[in-house]
Order: C-alpha cells, then sequence, then structure tokens
C-alpha cells in the first residue's frame, strides 16, 4: 500500500519547487534497529518529507548493528540509523574498516540501564528514599556493588547486556558502573571480549531480544534503548533503575550514517536526505512533544519498532516509569531537535573516542589533535548546515533554530550534568581522561591480562 501511494503521489512532489537541484540518486535504502530513536527515519517517511526532496526511500529493520553496518559498507543500504560508535570505529579501523561519515545526528538521550527484580530487591536496602518513600535519583552503581561482590564469593560471575561493542550502550553502561566503583573490564588487541579484568561482564544482546533475555537469567541486567527498559517493567521482569538523562544530561545516541563515497558521488542527494530528517525531527519536537502520540502509533507499526503504543508511550511523551507505580516526570528522555540535537558536533565524536580509549579498544594513547582529526573526518557540520540553509531559504525551518557560527564543539559538559561529576570538554580528550578514576591513561596499554604504564 505505501508503494503505491508514493506512486500515486509521485507527479505531484516531482512538480514542487523543491526540486530546483538534480539528484544524483533518488531510489534509497535505509537500514534501522526496532527503536524508538528510529522515529525521524518513520517520520520522514510517513509525513511525506522524503518524497518532497524527491526521494523514493524504503525503509528496512535490520536483525542487528552488525548487519546493519556492513550492509551500508556493502551498498546493500544506503544509510542507515546507526551507533554513533559505528561510523567511528569503521573510520579507525576499530572491527570493519570503512569510511563512515555522518551529517545528521538523529536525537538525545533515550536509554536506560535495567536490573532484574531479584537483583533490584537486593539493591534496594543500599538507595536512599525520598520522603514518599520512593527511590531517591539518579541511582548510583555503588548501591549495585554489595550485589555483585556477594554474586561473585556465591561463585556466580555477574553478567549483563549491552547491544554493541561500539554502542552507546557499552559505554554508558561502563560509565555507570565505573562511577559506582566497579570495574566493567578492559578490550586488548588479542581479547576483545572487554571483559579483561571485569567485575562485572559486559556481554552482546540485540535490543528487542533484552527482556526475553534478562527474563531467562543470562543476564542479570542490561542497558539498552527504548522501548526495552519500559518493556520489562510492563512484563514485570525488571526494575530500570537510572536513565542516560540522569548520566549525562542530553548526551549524543544515534546518528544517520552513509559511506563517505555515497556523499563523495550523491552530494544533492545527501543534502537532500538531511533536509527530510531535519524536518522530521523539528515535527518530532514541535509545540512541546505536542505530536508524539502520533508518533507512538507510527512507531507501533510492526514495520517499524512493533511494540505495543502503550509501552513506546511510558517513555515517548514525557515520562519514564521506574517500577511499576512509579511514573515519574523526564520531559527530555527523548530529544529530537531541542538543544541543537540534529548537528554533528565535533565534541560529541570525541567523547566516543575517548571511551573507545578508556576500555582498550584504542589500544596506545592518541595526542589531542588525532581525536579532533577523527572527529572532522566522520561528522560534517558542513553538509548538516548546507541543509539547514535551504529549509531556512524555503520558509521551511527558522534561522535561530541552527548554530551556524559554532567552531563544531559544545561548551565543556558541567560537573553538575554527570553523575560522576566529572566534567567533559571535547577539546581536552587526554586531560578528560586522565579525571576519571576508573580507565587507562596516558601511556597505559592491556597486556595480557594487566594494565601497564
Amino acid at each position: 500500500m505505501k508503494n503505491l501511494l508514493l506512486a500515486l503521489t509521485a507527479t505531484t512532489a516531482l512538480s514542487s519547487p523543491l526540486f530546483a537541484q538534480d539528484l544524483e540518486k533518488d531510489e534509497l535504502t535505509f537500514g534501522f534497529i526496532k527503536l524508538t530513536d528510529m522515529a525521524p527515519l518513520a517520520v520522514a517517511y510517513e509525513q511525506g518529507y522524503f518524497l518532497d526532496e524527491g526521494l523514493f526511500v524504503t525503509l528496512e529493520a535490520q536483525a542487528n548493528w552488525k548487519v546493519l553496518l556492513d550492509g551500508v559498507i556493502g551498498g546493500q543500504l544506503d544509510g542507515a540509523h546507526m551507533l554513533a560508535g559505528q561510523p567511528l570505529a569503521a573510520t579507525i579501523g576499530y572491527g570493519t574498516e570503512a569510511h563512515i561519515i555522518t551529517p545528521f545526528s538523529m536525537d538525545l538521550n533515550g536509554n536506560g540501564i535495567t536490573v532484574s527484580n531479584a537483583v533490584w530487591e537486593e539493591m534496594k536496602p543500599n538507595i536512599p528514599t525520598n520522603a514518599d518513600g520512593l527511590p531517591q535519583h539518579p541511582i548510583s552503581a555503588s548501591a549495585l556493588a554489595p550485589v555483585v561482590e556477594k554474586y561473585r564469593s556465591e561463585g556466580k560471575p555477574f553478567n549483563m547486556g549491552m547491544v554493541f561493542p561500539v554502542s552507546t550502550h557499552n559505554y554508558e553502561l561502563r560509565y555507570w558502573l565505573a562511577a559506582g566503583g566497579l570495574e566493567p573490564g578492559y578490550y586488548s588487541p588479542e581479547n576483545v571480549t572487554g571483559q579483561i579484568g571485569a567485575e562485572v561482564l559486559l556481554s552482546v544482546t540485540p535490543p528487542p531480544q533484552m527482556p526475553a533475555t534478562l527474563e531467562a537469567g543470562t543476564i542479570y541486567g542490561y542497558c539498552v534503548g527504548e522501548p526495552w527498559n519500559q518493556a520489562a517493567v510492563f512484563k514485570g521482569i525488571g526494575v530500570p533503575v537510572i536513565t542516560d538523562y540522569e548520566l549525562w544530561k542530553n548526551n549524543p545516541e544515534k546518528v544517520f550514517g552513509i559511506t563517505a563515497e555515497f556523499a563523495e558521488e550523491n552530494p544533492n542527494t545527501t543534502k537532500a536526505v538531511v533536509k527530510a530528517l531535519i524536518r522530521a525531527a523539528m515535527w518530532l519536537d514541535e509545540n512541546d512533544n505536542a505530536n508524539r502520540m502520533e508518533a507512538v502509533q507510527m512507531l507501533s507499526q510492526p514495520e517499524y519498532v512493533g511494540a505495543d503504543a502503550e509501552v513506546i508511550a511510558n517513555s515517548m511523551t514525557g515520562t519514564f516509569e521506574y517500577e511499576k507505580g512509579d511514573k515519574r516526570e523526564v520531559p527530555d528522555f527523548n530529544v529530537f531537535f531541542r538543544y541543537n540535537a540534529t548537528y554533528p558536533f565535533y565534541s560529541d565524536a570525541v567523547w566516543y573516542l575517548t571511551q573507545m580509549r578508556r576500555w582498550g579498544q584504542i589500544p596506545e594513547a592518541k595526542p589531542d589533535a588525532w581525536y579532533d582529526e577523527i572527529a572532522r573526518s566522520v561528522y560534517k557540520p558542513e553538509i548538516y548546515l548546507e541543509a539547514a540553509r535551504a529549509l531556512v531559504d524555503e520558509g521551511l525551518a527558522d534561522e535561530a533554530d541552527f548554530p551556524w557560527d559554532s567552531d563544531g564543539y559544545k561548551d565543556a559538559t558541567p560537573a553538575e550534568d554527570v553523575i560522576d561529576g566529572i566534567p567533559y570538554d571535547g577539546k581536552q580528550p587526554n586531560a578528560y581522561l586522565e579525571s576519571l578514576p576508573i580507565g587507562l591513561k596516558g601511556e597505559q596499554k592491556v597486556i595480557g591480562n594487566e594494565i601497564q604504564g
């Protein structure tokens, strides 16, 4: 039906004044994983923003993040909803090597860390409560530390899930654990499990499988995007203990990734895609999230996220439910356009690179200039601003909504916006790494099972 509608509207769309430039390629296939934050792609499709740009787009759900990345590299997909770490890792040759770029950041926040009901009951005595008897948030991983120690003393490894080795979820879960004094483990060129010296063993589970894996007892907790934390609450199998908004206020999340070759060969098409995605992001956040319930209905369709609308709405519409009945206001849990969410900041790229270095995925020390160079090779604000300028000129966006004069670096994240009270300045990556109590610093390397240097 959707393809028929595309065909029926093609004549009207192609007569639009928006088609002043020639598109090098107008039939495109984009990949995504079934998560709430793929929303800009769904909205750009359903609201006709791709069609407005002369683009005939097919959206295809992918089985996992590796399949998705391989599809973009191999050309089966023209672009995709990606983990922010994927273009960076591919470009520096960690895992599959390829030059992937991002001209568009898809969202801020949107993740949570969930533990099983049994672990939650063991954590609760370590968590202070509010006057109403409910747990005080944010909850530190220090409340989990005695539970981990108990399991380890009983000979039970404490297993937790994350979605991919270079995912935000891996780095956020590691950040939370380390901020609470727990060792999440290291990578080395010879051992890519990430479990060297770990007190908590992290492993990969695809997002939609997280609740079932938790229920089976294979893992005791996980970090994932929505709706898979709220799904645990609805199923009565787990309790989200912290959102990434509480971990690091307005942290960067997914990106839209394409190969550098695609962008070079299809500059007009690339700009048109970014224009459509910016419009989708604007629609998602406009009028204080007034369109979110409509977006929820879109995402609940089986071809997109396929979870119950009620579950998706629990976080998508400005609230977040921790335990059954403990629903709190979190208006910025999902941000798609506010706070320059769609601008691909170099400082966001640098943070991901620091976490790769912190845990040994980048095995050797790099100078600050290297972090800046890699960030600039992957994040492309110049493409973004060209698309934004076209939207402003067409009367479809406001001049004031874009950071025209940015040098690509956000102001330093203040200490009060991060759970461990450690500020982050993207222009000083090595100083930042030195400031983190747990993790590789300076010339340190992981040799065998030890940190040396």
